[in-house]
Parts: C-alpha cells; sequence; structure tokens
C-alpha cells in the first residue's frame, strides 16, 4: 500500500560534525528539501541518500522518493515534477550508510531502490550494477569509510560495499585524488557506450554472484528450462536459460522466440522488440519464469528479461563481438544494458549448456580464447567487455566489469 505524499519543510538534524551518527526519524521528521547527491554510474543517473537521513522503515520511503523522482506519471510518463527521467534507467535511489554488521567485512551498505515511473511503486527486488560503480565514491565524499587497498604508486583504492538487495558483496576500485581521500573521476582513462568523452576507470568485482536473489546460480537446477506461458487460450513453450548472478535474469534466444512472432530469426530487428504485442509476450514469458525461479511474477525489476543472439554483421566493425543482447528493464527495452544483466550474461556464457554458452561457443569456434577471456556483448548501444572466474567446482566467485561516473549535483530536493 502506497503512503499519501506528505510534504513538511523541517530543520535538518544531523551533526554535519558526525558523519557516522544515525537516528532513528519519524516520516514527519524527514527534512524537506533533502540532502542529496546526483550522479551517473555508467549508462545510469541517480539520486543518492544517506540511510540517517531518512525513516528506518523502506516502506516509509514510499512518499519521499515518489515526490524526488516525480512519479506517478501515468499519462506522460516523463516524471516533469521531479528528478526522474521518464525511462527506468533515469528513475532510480541509492540509500548508503555504515555497515549495519562488521561481520560482513564491508566499509559501506546500501540499498538500491527502483522507483516506478507510471505507478511510482519503490522495488527493492534487486541492484543497479550502474549506480553501484558509484558507492564508493559518495561514501568517501559522505565520509562514511575510508578506503582499503590504498596503491601510493597507482593512487588506486577500494571501497568494499554490502548491497542489501542481494545481500551480496561488491569492491570498487578506483583512483584517488592526489589531494583529498576522496575519488578522482575526471582521468580520460576509458570510454564507455552510450556515454560522451573520457573518464576514469572504476572496476566494479562483484563478489561470489551466484544466487543473488534465488541462492543458486541456476534457480532451476538446470542450464535451459522450457517455459510454458499463456498466449490467449493457448499454452506456449520456449527454452530458456534462468540464471542468478549479480541479478536473476530470463534468457531467451532469438532464434526461439521468432517463430512465435510470425518470422524468421533473420527477419527479427530491434525495431520487433518496441512492438506492444512483442513486449507483451516477452512480459508473460518474464512472469512464468520468475514463478519457475521462485520469485513474485508482480515485481516489475526482477527478474529481467534478454533476448540473445549470435553478432550479426555491423557496419561499425564491432571486432571481436562474442554475442548480441537486447534487455528489458520494467517491461520496455533498454537503450543499453542493465549492467546487471550483461554482467549475469557474462556469467552464464561461462556455464556450460546454456543460451549464453551456446551462442559465445558457436561465435568463438575460430577463436583461440580462453576460459576466462572476457565476453563482448554488443547491445543496442555499443559493446560492453564482462568478465567471471569460475573455481574448480563451477562456483562463480567474481563478476567485473569497467565504468564510469560523474559527480551532477550536490545540495537539497524536494519531495
Amino acid at each position: 500500500m502506497l503512503l499519501a505524499r506528505t510534504c513538511r519543510r523541517v530543520p535538518h538534524w544531523r551533526n554535519p560534525c558526525n558523519p557516522m551518527q544515525t537516528r532513528s526519524l519519524a516520516l514527519s521528521q524527514v527534512a524537506n528539501p533533502l540532502p542529496a547527491t546526483f550522479m551517473r554510474g555508467g549508462t545510469s543517473k541517480g539520486i543518492f541518500l544517506r540511510r540517517s537521513d531518512l525513516p528506518d522503515s523502506p516502506v516509509e520511503w514510499t512518499p519521499i522518493f515518489q515526490g524526488i523522482m516525480g512519479s506517478p506519471d501515468p499519462d506522460y510518463r516523463r516524471q516533469l515534477n521531479g528528478m526522474g527521467g521518464g525511462v527506468s534507467s533515469l528513475s532510480k535511489i541509492c540509500v548508503v550508510g555504515p555497515p549495519t554488521s562488521p561481520d560482513r567485512g564491508a566499509d559501506v551498505e546500501y540499498t538500491f531502490v527502483q522507483v516506478g515511473i507510471e505507478d511510482g511503486l519503490l522495488d527493492l527486488s534487486g541492484n543497479c550494477g550502474n549506480l553501484s560503480s558509484m558507492i564508493g565514491v559518495f561514501a568517501l565524499d559522505e565520509g562514511l569509510c575510508s578506503p582499503r587497498d590504498v596503491n601510493r604508486n597507482t593512487g588506486l583504492a577500494t571501497v568494499r560495499s554490502y548491497n542489501t538487495n542481494t545481500s551480496k558483496l561488491i569492491d570498487t576500485t578506483l583512483p584517488l585524488s592526489p589531494f583529498s581521500m576522496s575519488a578522482d573521476l575526471d582521468r580520460p582513462e576509458v570510454a564507455m557506450a552510450g556515454v560522451p568523452g573520457q573518464a576514469s576507470k572504476i572496476m566494479l568485482q562483484f563478489v561470489n554472484p551466484g544466487g543473488a536473489r534465488t541462492g543458486k546460480l541456476l534457480p532451476t537446477g538446470s542450464p535451459i528450462d522450457d517455459i510454458e506461458f499463456a498466449e490467449g487460450a493457448n499454452k506456449v513453450t520456449i527454452p530458456a536459460s534462468l540464471v542468478d548472478a549479480t541479478n536473476p535474469t530470463v534468457f531467451v534466444a532469438a532464434e526461439h522466440l521468432a517463430p512465435l512472432l510470425g518470422i524468421t530469426a533473420q527477419a527479427l530487428t530491434a525495431k520487433h522488440f518496441t512492438r506492444p504485442d512483442v513486449e507483451s509476450k516477452l512480459e508473460a514469458i518474464r512472469q512464468a519464469a520468475a514463478v519457475r525461479m521462485g520469485l513474485d511474477p508482480s515485481a516489475k525489476a526482477q527478474p529481467k528479461i534478454a533476448v540473445l543472439s549470435e553478432p550479426a554483421p555491423s557496419a561499425g566493425g564491432d571486432e571481436g563481438v562474442d554475442i548480441d543482447v537486447h534487455a528489458f528493464s520494467m517491461g520496455v527495452m533498454h537503450k543499453a544494458v542493465p549492467m546487471t544483466v550483461g554482467l549475469c550474461l557474462g556469467v552464464a556464457a561461462g556455464v556450460e549448456g546454456t543460451l549464453a554458452h551456446s551462442i559465445v561457443r558457436c561465435t568463438r569456434r575460430t577463436k583461440a580464447v580462453t576460459q576466462d577471456e572476457l565476453v563482448r556483448i554488443r547491445h543496442p548501444g555499443g559493446t560492453v567487455d564482462v568478465g567471471a572466474q569460475f573455481d574448480a567446482d563451477g562456483t562463480v566467485t567474481n563478476a567485473q566489469v569497467v565504468r564510469t561516473g560523474r559527480r551532477l549535483m550536490k545540495g537539497v530536493v524536494w519531495w
């Protein structure tokens, strides 16, 4: 149940001389405007808030986060009354604070929240890989922790964060400013598809990412399952790989989806994925697969669904591409790829028998590559390289990707 939106302006109580101070707040005590930082992480943008500035219960976050993002907006889907941008990658909030348990070995703890554009519902069912790259930046800026593993020669340091959505640890390695213990994000080191220019390299490593929501890398125990879903009065079946690494994802192959649309796999293009009938079909598959994974099918953010195919020839070259992906977020095709989907795909490519493994193996048939080589994924916005490492018994030990980020604003936000 959504709480009624409350708009009160109260003094900001936190003692700025003691950033670790915490105190339980009632909704009526939350400052309006609220201290906030706005940042880009990867191909997403989001609002970063301190946990100590919010009520303890996420149930009470609803009116605050709706007001911040400008949701619900069922008629226009633009979120013009808030900081949201009318697409899922721009309707995100991270709540960050000191670790609640020292036993986890984390420097900082955070909760990711996806804010529904049309309905304003808060979805805490999964994590955001892109914004995870900026948790360490925010934590250092706010004095929530000190960096670990500082290398004086390279200027690199690591922040280990604990994500409450998935109960997983993430290591963020980033360059430090030579003048302070804050992140230096302006080095022209790497470029990212979908983002203009170059910026500092942020290495994101998800530690033991398997079973982020379900407790198992393969929730059903099988690399491929036949998913039965309703299409009108009929029942239709499609093969799918259900994989849970960093976030749970449903992978289907274009060659299996195309016949259900009455076309060949060669005729299937990105334009088909924006058609309402195709969106609804993929949503039906996603919901049926969610049940098989033991997840709530009504939760829109998780699991996500992605369509895989062998790399098609590209006029731009894109040499070394292993697999093409069209991913969906909140029911709409993503303009790039949600980073947790990309990471999950990188892991799936290393699991024998999955659709991803079969496609990558077929693509690499003429290449001399090793098991742990990065997988190059092509998405609608460009390419991204993701990596995964496995131990001897096939357990995935980490998944990694390079991101960039930028501070955009620090101040207060009205809700």
